[in-house]
């Protein structure tokens, strides 16, 4: 019988060494870009010393989600996609499945990242290695981060103390990965449970709640016409020159919202609204951040 050391010392093949580390985020209202870039930019900052460099880039506009990226086993991709109902927004994940590559032979490390506004992140971590593991990149470790809702007031007062315990040491670990120069293997997230259904959002009274047609509206005697909300809608579906049209898709990702100077949007949809209740009266308590990596470096 063949021992599992005695397979690892044979299958051992040194890791390319790392030159840079690239952080890649959707993130619509900011949380899950901070996210991304802060864990870049202390990790980098570990391996300073050796010159690697740090680059961010991000396919939350239109802009950014056409151009094919790759990237070689000598690149750290630290990726990170917010949680709707429960998995990678839908509209966004054919941009992850089509716009990033890794390397074909040597698999491109990966760190996986989610945000989730207090609820829960349901299966979105666990999408999200799949897929990028599909196109060839190696994930060897995750996390799933609490934060404020975007649009639900639950989740404020992240980032608690446990969150910023668990971010070090994630960070922790994938130095330690990094720095072993063993073969990284795939990490196991909520014991590779599969990919679960959509969350559906129920109401106030337990019902589902079905707003997948609301858009927002428009407070003319608010909005000066500036157009900014238009700019930072990521299916780009806000006219420009009558930002009181939305004529295409709404993800409800609330940017127009958040990033309105002069406060003028809003959702008055009563399916809506009734969700948003339903959160703030049920999922008040703290979530709790989860990280995972993979068994080499855990000991697990």
């Amino acid at each position: 019988m063949i021992k599992r050391s005695e397979i690892s010392e044979q299958c051992r093949e040194v890791l390319p060494l790392l030159k840079h580390i690239t952080t890649i985020s959707f993130s619509p209202t900011g949380q899950t870009e901070q996210l991304v870039h802060a864990f870049g930019q202390v990790l980098a900052g570990r391996f300073q010393a050796e010159g690697v460099t740090l680059e961010h880039t991000s396919f939350t506009l239109p802009e950014g989600q056409k151009e094919l990226r790759s990237y070689g086993p000598d690149t750290l991709v630290v990726f990170g996609t917010p949680t709707y109902a429960g998995r990678i927004p839908n509209k966004a994940l054919p941009f992850v499945q089509q716009l990033f590559a890794g390397d074909p032979d040597k698999k491109t490390p990966a760190v996986a990242l989610v945000t989730f506004g207090n609820r829960a992140y349901d299966s979105s971590l666990t999408e999200l290695r799949d897929e990028l593991e599909k196109k060839d990149f190696r994930v060897f470790a995750g996390g799933a981060f609490a934060c404020a809702h975007a649009f639900a007031a639950i989740g404020e007062e992240h980032p608690t103390a446990e969150d910023k315990e668990a971010f070090k040491a994630l960070v922790d670990a994938v130095e330690k990965a990094l720095r072993s120069g063993k073969p990284l293997e795939t990490v196991v997230i909520n014991e590779n449970a599969p990919v679960a259904p959509y969350y559906i959002p129920k109401g106030e009274d337990g019902q589902p709640a079905k707003f997948l047609k609301a858009k927002p509206k428009t407070d003319l005697t608010k909005c000066d016409h500036c157009g900014k909300c238009a700019t930072v809608c990521p299916m780009g579906s806000i006219n420009p020159d009558n930002t009181d049209e939305v004529p295409g898709i709404c993800i409800k990702c609330q940017a127009c919202i958040k990033y309105c100077p002069k406060g003028a949007k809003y959702f008055d949809d009563p399916r809506f609204l009734s969700h948003k209740a339903m959160l703030e009266k049920n999922y008040k308590r703290t979530a709790k951040s989860d990280i995972f990596i993979e068994s080499l470096v855990s000991g697990h």
